[in-house]
This record gives C-alpha cells, sequence and structure tokens, in this order.
C-alpha cells in the first residue's frame, strides 16, 4: 500500500484507520477513566502549562479527542464545565459518547476536520488535544482556526507530538523488541500471536497516518504564525518512553490473552517510576528536542 500524497488522501486514511481502530482503542492504549487517568491527564496538562493549579476552564474544545480520554477525566476533576470534542473519525465519537455515558457525563460532539472547524469566533476558553497535531495535513490553516475560536485571554495546550529526533530514537526499542521477542515469548510462556503482525505493533493504516515530528522550534513558530502569545514548548518523557515501547513492541508478538498479569504490573509500575525520573531529573536540565513527546502552550492576545 502505497503511502498517502495529498492532504485529501491523509484525511481518508485517518478516517478509515481511527474508525476501525475505535473499538479496541482504549484497551490498546490502557486508557483509563478513574484516579489513575485523572492523575495522567492533569499531570500532562499542568506540565504543558508550567504549573500545579490548572484552570478551571468554562468553554473548553479537544481537536482530535479520540474516545474522550483528556476531556472526560478533565470533567471529572472539574477542570472544565463544559467540554466540546471534535474529532474527523465518526468511529471514535461515538465511542467518546458512549465512554461518557457510562460515567453519567455530558459533551458535545462533532465530527469535522480541524482546518474547518464548525463554531464562531471566540466560542472557548481552552482548545487542547493530545497526540492529533501530527496527524493534520495543514497545521498552518489547523493554528489559525484554533486562535480563531479561542476566546480572548484563552488558553492553547497540546501535548503528546513525537518531536523528530525522539522519534528516531524510539525506533532503537522497538528493533530491540523484534530481536529479543521469541525468547521473552518462551520466558512468560505467551504464544506468538496468531495474525502474524509480529513485533511491529503497527496496523496495516497506523503507519500512513503520522505524517509529522517536529522540532520544537516548529510547533513554536506554527503558533506564534497563528497570533498567539505566550508560546512554550516542553519535552516529555525518555526513559519511560524506551521502556514502553519495548515492552509493548514485545508484547504485540503475543496473543493479548496469553500476556501474563504479573508482566503487565511490571510493565505498568515501570513506566510510571521511570515517567518520575523524567519529570524530576530529565526534563528539566535537557533540551526539548532529545525527548519523544513535545508538548505547547500558549495564549490568545
Amino acid at each position: 500500500m502505497a503511502a498517502p500524497q495529498t492532504a485529501d488522501a491523509i484525511r481518508d486514511v485517518n478516517v478509515r484507520y481511527h474508525d476501525v481502530a475505535a473499538e479496541s482503542y482504549d484497551a490498546k492504549w490502557g486508557i483509563d477513566f478513574g484516579a489513575i487517568g485523572r492523575e495522567q491527564v492533569l499531570l500532562k496538562v499542568g506540565k504543558a502549562l508550567g504549573t500545579r493549579s490548572i484552570g478551571p476552564f468554562g468553554r473548553s474544545l479537544e481537536v482530535g479527542a479520540g474516545t474522550g480520554y483528556f476531556s472526560l477525566n478533565l470533567l471529572q476533576a472539574g477542570v472544565v464545565a463544559d467540554a466540546t470534542c471534535v474529532d474527523i473519525s465518526p468511529g471514535m465519537l461515538d465511542a467518546l459518547q458512549s465512554n461518557a455515558r457510562r460515567l453519567g457525563l455530558s459533551v458535545t460532539t462533532r465530527a469535522c476536520d480541524a482546518e474547518r472547524l464548525p463554531f464562531a469566533d471566540g466560542s472557548f476558553d481552552l482548545v487542547f488535544g493530545h497526540a492529533v497535531l501530527h496527524h493534520l495535513p495543514g497545521l498552518a490553516r489547523a493554528f489559525a482556526e484554533f486562535a480563531r475560536v479561542l476566546s480572548p485571554g484563552g488558553t492553547l495546550v497540546f501535548a503528546g507530538e513525537p518531536s523528530r529526533y525522539g522519534d528516531r530514537l524510539a525506533a532503537a526499542p522497538k528493533a530491540a523488541a523484534r530481536v529479543l521477542a521469541p525468547a521473552w515469548r518462551v520466558l512468560v510462556r505467551a504464544g506468538a500471536r496468531r495474525d502474524g503482525r509480529g513485533a511491529d505493533p503497527d496496523g496495516d493504516l497506523e503507519r500512513f497516518v503520522d505524517v509529522h515530528a517536529f522540532s520544537p522550534g516548529e510547533l513554536a513558530a506554527l503558533a506564534r504564525d497563528a497570533g498567539l502569545a505566550r508560546v512554550r514548548v516542553r519535552g516529555e518523557e525518555l526513559l519511560a518512553n524506551w521502556f514502553g515501547w519495548t515492552n509493548r513492541a514485545l508484547e504485540a508478538t503475543a496473543e493479548p490473552g496469553d500476556v501474563p498479569w504479573l508482566w503487565r504490573q511490571y510493565a505498568y509500575r515501570g513506566y510510571l517510576a521511570l515517567q518520575e525520573v523524567d519529570g524530576r531529573l530529565l526534563e528539566p536540565r535537557l533540551p526539548p528536542a532529545v525527548f519523544y513527546n513535545l508538548m505547547l502552550s500558549a495564549r490568545r492576545r
């Protein structure tokens, strides 16, 4: 399958991939709507803003909201009062509404393109997203829309965006997992995955939906060119990323039901421990470009 070349083709493959992925997305990525999930979401938003005190915000817009991990946890935490979620994938928004109903939350959803937001100027106090910018073909136009729908003094936050250098670093644990996978499956007594996907956790379409990796300067320039102020870019996760990608790639080679509970606990707790090391020791000292994730915050004048 050839990689999509045009903006329309990129949008089309994103819709098709995310519609298919929606049903199993929360399980695949370990998305949680309890105390752990809220803590992770608040940690990431606080890092991006450079503060422990977040909000509260009245009206929020999440771009590329997926199944609602960020918006639903922010609603439960009382950080946002009124949440609107958009995504190019109707399937993701169906899953989001299902999660919202289960949690007893009310959310407005709209299926749309981030480059053409169907909202009036100044509609939102907070515009944010997680792991979405690298899917968008027209970033300059999207940022112009983000700035347009922000109210004066409103806040913009995007997190979970791959850095160009960090993306290359992530290839190392994936390559190591391909070599180690057979011995690892023997060690944990797990059978090889029967669908033949091997050590690559990407599906047939997943490899085509990620169209950007960023330098910190590029992300900052997108916000400034859209007329936003107080622009800040921070890096997040280095050791935790290596650890997480290695484990995820190993697990992807095994039948999901065969991966032992003790292994999953080790992988999860190890990730949290290394996330703490990254946050306390490395993120304040190393340049943002070396981390896998970049976080952007800005304000509308």
